[in-house]
């Protein structure tokens, strides 16, 4: 961070006041994050974030009176320039992918290393999703995705060109856009115009919500192609 430039404003929200002591030490050794409020539950999540304005949320998924799924929805409602990422517990939880759903940027287990939390909440703060797409793969899998019988044929979107639906099946494959650029032999500047493309016709604020999507048409399938 440059002397022009501020630091990324986050708000921590978890129900635990010594976890949240324990994110707000973390962000404090670097200088390019500046913790700015902290939450005890889902309400007051919400009704600090429209006070203070962070860039980011860390929202933990199980909390009293509003749950982080609740919360998460409201933020992106009422204030979608904010970028949640969700905490939990456990990997394989429901409330995950409701999260995303409900516009969550990321998610990542409460088990990651500090260096591993800094850089998710730049990557979110950039507009990206900071979400494993094994992990991601692994709760759509248990969660979203029931299987289907073999004949059964995807739910095709009349809306998506034939290269925007190759370009949106990769994001669903965890590609980033260098890959796939690569895979199908275009320049990296239109891959980034067909993905701007494949979020706006799929209603999608990101990647994270662009393969559930694929999951839930049937695009891809866990465990397949």
């Amino acid at each position: 961070m440059t002397a022009s430039e501020s630091p990324l404003t986050v708000l921590i929200a978890d129900d635990q006041p010594l976890v949240r002591r324990g994110l707000a030490l973390i962000f404090h050794a670097d200088p390019g994050v500046s913790v700015v409020g902290e939450a005890g539950d889902g309400r007051e999540a919400v009704d600090l974030a429209l006070r203070l304005r962070p860039d980011v949320v860390l929202m933990d998924i199980r909390m009293p009176r509003l749950d982080g799924v609740e919360a998460t929805a409201a933020l992106a409602a009422e204030l979608p320039d904010c970028r949640v990422l969700a905490l939990s517990t456990f990997d394989m939880d429901e409330y995950v992918v409701g999260a995303l759903r409900a516009g969550a940027a990321g998610f990542l287990p409460k088990d990651v290393s500090p260096e591993e939390l800094v850089a998710a909440v730049h990557t979110v703060s950039r507009g990206e999703a900071a979400v494993a797409p094994r992990l991601l793969t692994r709760l759509i899998s248990a969660y979203v995705t029931t299987p289907a019988p073999r004949a059964a044929t995807p739910r095709v979107r009349p809306d998506l060109t034939s290269r925007e639906t190759d370009v949106w099946a990769l994001i669903a494959r965890g590609y980033d856009n260098t890959e796939i650029a690569e895979e199908l032999r275009i320049s990296p500047s239109t891959v980034k115009n067909h993905v701007t493309a494949v979020f706006a016709k799929l209603g999608a604020r990101d990647r994270a919500q662009a393969v559930i999507a694929a999951y839930e048409s049937g695009l891809i399938t866990a465990g397949g192609e």
